[in-house]
Protein backbone atom coordinates (compact mmCIF):
# COMPACT_ATOMS: atom_id res chain seq x y z
CA UNK A 1 0.00 0.00 0.00
CA UNK A 2 0.77 3.78 -0.75
CA UNK A 3 1.65 5.86 1.69
CA UNK A 4 -0.05 9.13 2.28
CA UNK A 5 2.05 12.30 1.95
CA UNK A 6 -0.98 14.79 2.15
CA UNK A 7 -4.24 14.93 1.92
CA UNK A 8 -7.12 17.80 0.78
CA UNK A 9 -10.77 18.12 -0.32
CA UNK A 10 -11.13 18.29 -4.04
CA UNK A 11 -13.94 18.69 -6.00
CA UNK A 12 -15.86 16.19 -8.26
CA UNK A 13 -14.48 18.22 -11.33
CA UNK A 14 -10.56 17.85 -9.66
CA UNK A 15 -11.64 14.16 -9.40
CA UNK A 16 -12.47 13.69 -13.04
CA UNK A 17 -9.33 15.64 -13.73
CA UNK A 18 -7.04 13.21 -11.67
CA UNK A 19 -8.48 9.91 -13.30
CA UNK A 20 -8.53 11.13 -16.51
CA UNK A 21 -4.59 11.63 -16.40
CA UNK A 22 -4.05 8.09 -15.65
CA UNK A 23 -3.57 5.11 -18.15
CA UNK A 24 -6.91 3.96 -18.78
CA UNK A 25 -5.21 -0.01 -18.68
CA UNK A 26 -3.50 0.47 -15.17
CA UNK A 27 -6.52 1.65 -13.30
CA UNK A 28 -8.54 -0.47 -11.15
CA UNK A 29 -12.41 -1.26 -11.06
CA UNK A 30 -13.09 1.38 -8.24
CA UNK A 31 -11.14 3.99 -10.30
CA UNK A 32 -13.08 3.42 -13.63
CA UNK A 33 -16.81 3.63 -11.53
CA UNK A 34 -15.51 6.42 -9.77
CA UNK A 35 -13.80 7.83 -13.35
CA UNK A 36 -17.56 7.43 -14.49
CA UNK A 37 -19.18 8.65 -12.18
CA UNK A 38 -16.99 12.05 -12.05
CA UNK A 39 -17.21 12.12 -15.88
CA UNK A 40 -21.15 12.08 -15.27
CA UNK A 41 -21.89 14.75 -12.26
CA UNK A 42 -18.64 17.33 -12.41
CA UNK A 43 -20.74 20.31 -13.11
CA UNK A 44 -17.53 22.66 -13.61
CA UNK A 45 -13.90 22.14 -14.95
CA UNK A 46 -11.51 21.86 -12.60
CA UNK A 47 -9.80 25.19 -12.88
CA UNK A 48 -12.69 26.80 -12.10
CA UNK A 49 -14.21 24.63 -9.10
CA UNK A 50 -10.96 25.19 -7.63
CA UNK A 51 -11.15 28.74 -8.39
CA UNK A 52 -14.42 28.96 -6.54
CA UNK A 53 -13.44 26.99 -3.91
CA UNK A 54 -10.47 29.46 -3.15
CA UNK A 55 -12.63 32.34 -3.12
CA UNK A 56 -15.62 30.78 -0.86
CA UNK A 57 -13.03 29.85 1.73
CA UNK A 58 -11.59 33.29 1.47
CA UNK A 59 -14.55 35.75 0.96
CA UNK A 60 -16.81 33.93 2.49
CA UNK A 61 -15.46 32.28 5.35
CA UNK A 62 -16.37 28.75 4.54
CA UNK A 63 -14.40 25.66 5.41
CA UNK A 64 -12.95 23.29 1.80
CA UNK A 65 -15.08 20.66 2.72
CA UNK A 66 -18.46 23.20 2.76
CA UNK A 67 -16.91 24.96 -0.06
CA UNK A 68 -16.40 21.88 -2.03
CA UNK A 69 -19.91 20.80 -1.23
CA UNK A 70 -21.40 23.49 -2.69
CA UNK A 71 -19.10 23.56 -6.32
CA UNK A 72 -20.19 19.64 -6.43
CA UNK A 73 -24.12 20.47 -6.48
CA UNK A 74 -24.11 24.54 -7.90
CA UNK A 75 -27.04 25.34 -5.93
CA UNK A 76 -29.10 27.59 -7.82
CA UNK A 77 -31.00 29.92 -5.47
CA UNK A 78 -30.54 31.19 -2.18
CA UNK A 79 -33.13 28.58 -1.09
CA UNK A 80 -31.28 26.01 -1.88
CA UNK A 81 -27.60 27.18 -0.41
CA UNK A 82 -29.93 27.38 2.76
CA UNK A 83 -30.39 23.85 2.31
CA UNK A 84 -26.81 23.06 3.01
CA UNK A 85 -25.67 25.94 5.43
CA UNK A 86 -28.75 24.69 8.00
CA UNK A 87 -27.06 20.92 7.55
CA UNK A 88 -23.71 22.70 8.52
CA UNK A 89 -25.55 24.58 11.23
CA UNK A 90 -24.18 27.75 10.52
CA UNK A 91 -26.48 30.52 10.14
CA UNK A 92 -24.90 33.48 7.32
CA UNK A 93 -25.76 36.87 7.32
CA UNK A 94 -27.70 37.94 3.40
CA UNK A 95 -24.83 39.68 2.19
CA UNK A 96 -22.63 36.17 2.67
CA UNK A 97 -25.41 34.21 0.67
CA UNK A 98 -25.70 36.84 -1.68
CA UNK A 99 -21.87 37.12 -2.19
CA UNK A 100 -21.92 32.89 -2.56
CA UNK A 101 -24.61 32.86 -4.79
CA UNK A 102 -21.99 34.92 -7.15
CA UNK A 103 -19.60 32.53 -6.80
CA UNK A 104 -21.36 30.00 -7.49
CA UNK A 105 -23.30 31.53 -10.89
CA UNK A 106 -19.71 32.14 -12.03
CA UNK A 107 -18.32 28.46 -11.56
CA UNK A 108 -21.37 26.75 -13.45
Amino acid sequence: MKEIKSKRTVSVAEVREILASLDPEKIDQLQKRTQDYAEKFAKSDSKDAQSAINKLVKECKLTEEEAAELINILPKTAAEIRVFTAGWKKLLPADTMEKIHGILKGAS
